[in-house]
């Protein structure tokens, strides 16, 4: 009698996938926090709006803290954070598209001459920078409901995540002198704290779906 062959389900990893375990993401988890302290430092010496050098220097640390993110999202992709379902992952993917798409705009704005600065086409890359965060946001949600993250680090993604919907109404009704100290301080709270809970509590992100070492 021939023995059919097992499926592989898609959503899950399959037998040749490496195992994904605590030192990597104890390491990612401090990727995101050195890339938040990077853009934090900057937000408190220069406020998250200025000119000349200081801008060119946020630009670049707010890159660094985008990588830190990318480190964040490596850790939800590999644990399958926000579910095992297709729609599920592609969240995660699609995020990682509109954030490398924000990333280039960091570097680029934050390299090229004043005079390139103000091209059309790199004002359409800037657009990106808002919508990743409002998409990490939504994996935040998704990442809770989901329950499969546990403890503190199934609800802090949200609170890192609120970023964007705390500090752009701060800035509008105080000034950039309060968007200083609120953003900076809501990053310190939210991703560089998130950071250090993945490198301290790792075992808490790991389902027992996922290979580990």
């Amino acid at each position: 009698m021939t023995e059919t062959p097992a499926r592989t389900r898609p959503d899950l990893p399959s037998a040749g996938t490496a195992p994904f375990g605590v030192q990597q993401i104890r390491r990612l988890g401090l990727g995101l926090t050195a890339g938040t302290l990077a853009w934090c430092a900057s937000i408190f010496a220069f406020s998250t709006v200025s000119e000349g050098t200081p801008e060119r220097i946020g630009d670049l640390t707010g890159l660094a803290f985008q990588l830190g993110l990318f480190c964040l999202l490596t850790i939800q992709f590999r644990t399958r954070a926000t579910g095992l379902s297709r729609p599920a992952v592609l969240m995660l993917k699609v995020e990682a598209v509109v954030l490398g798409i924000a990333s280039v705009w960091s570097l680029l704005h934050g390299v090229f001459p004043a005079s390139l600065q103000d091209a059309t086409w790199l004002m359409v890359l800037d657009i990106c920078w808002p919508l990743s965060m409002i998409g990490m946001m939504i994996i935040g949600i998704k990442l809770a409901f989901a329950a499969r993250w546990r403890g503190l680090l199934r609800w802090w993604p949200l609170v890192a995540e609120s970023w964007v919907f705390v500090t752009i109404p701060a800035t509008v009704v105080f000034g950039d002198a309060a968007a200083r100290w609120v953003g900076g301080g809501h990053l310190l709270v939210g991703y560089a704290t998130l950071g250090v809970l993945l490198a301290l509590r790792p075992d808490l992100v790991v389902a027992d779906d996922v290979p580990r070492r």
